[in-house]
């Protein structure tokens, strides 16, 4: 059964990070900030953007799944400035649920992936009824894997032509599913 949850509390602090909802005007950040960027959007389950009008509809939807109680797409903020450098979303379906992330280039290696990660996963787990949470990745997306391992989820299954990945390739591709129980 589908339930849905009410965040009470919208925004997520971690020591470098808050995580907040959308707002219109994140459009522009958004997408010169990565989602036309090709080696950022290389293993996204999405195509790269190619207008900033796309992603104005693209942040429409985001604001509008807050709604719904059933997805939580945070923008990944620098705690001091308040600077977007991404996006993390937590998707509630039967009891679990999956998560997805994405961060600006100029900002990999710096350990902030998984600080947004941990802070999603400890969100998580004030939710009801929420047994686990899980995310895919392609099995070449080392860096993806590596943030998913240093929050605290392990690697759980190889699945086999699971999941296409547009810009790579129309063909499904493999993805490692990692998970945690809450």
């Amino acid at each position: 059964q589908r339930s849905s949850f009410r965040m009470v509390q919208p925004s997520v602090y971690s020591p470098r990070l808050r995580l907040r909802p959308p707002h219109p005007e994140d459009a522009a950040a958004i997408f010169f900030g990565y989602a036309r960027d090709p080696e950022v959007v290389r293993f996204m389950l999405w195509r790269r953007h190619d207008s900033l009008q796309q992603t104005r509809e693209f942040v429409q939807h985001a604001l509008e799944a807050w709604g719904s109680g059933l997805r939580f797409p945070w923008m990944i903020t620098l705690g001091k400035s308040g600077t977007v450098i991404g996006m993390i979303e937590l998707r509630l379906e039967f009891g679990t649920g999956d998560v997805g992330f994405v961060l600006r280039r100029d900002q990999w290696g710096q350990g902030l992936a998984t600080e947004a990660l941990h802070a999603v996963l400890k969100t998580a787990s004030t939710i009801p009824d929420l047994k686990r949470v899980w995310a895919i990745c392609h099995v070449d997306n080392h860096a993806s894997a590596r943030v998913m391992e240093k929050a605290g989820m392990r690697r759980e299954a190889l699945w086999e032509r699971h999941e296409v990945f547009p810009n790579i390739s129309s063909e499904p591709q493999d993805v490692y599913c990692y998970g945690k129980a809450q």
